[in-house]
């Protein structure tokens, strides 16, 4: 039970995916959007596109498909919450 207790510490660290912790889309272009979905894959709805340098706070992360998602909420808009892939998020 330790070694997965350290193991998922160490993913969330290394993905910097620390509860309540803030981040940035960055990647995703000039002229496309980072996708907020209704949960962790690409076969959940999208909510809404997020452009570059939009402000998030990151809530937690899993793993699905060998992909790592993190739930975020808008840091400006706290209500709007949802998934984007860990790929686009940069700490701010």
């Amino acid at each position: 039970m330790r070694t997965h207790f350290a193991a998922l510490l160490a993913l969330a660290i290394a993905t910097g995916c620390a509860v309540g912790s803030g981040a940035v889309v960055k990647g995703v272009g000039s002229d496309d959007l980072l996708k907020l979905r209704a949960g962790p894959g690409l076969n959940h709805k999208i909510i809404i596109g997020l452009p570059d340098g939009t402000r998030l706070t990151r809530q937690n992360c899993v793993t699905n498909n060998g992909k790592v998602w993190c739930r975020v909420s808008l840091t400006d808009r706290p209500g709007i919450w949802g998934y984007v892939s860990a790929d686009y998020l940069a700490h701010r």
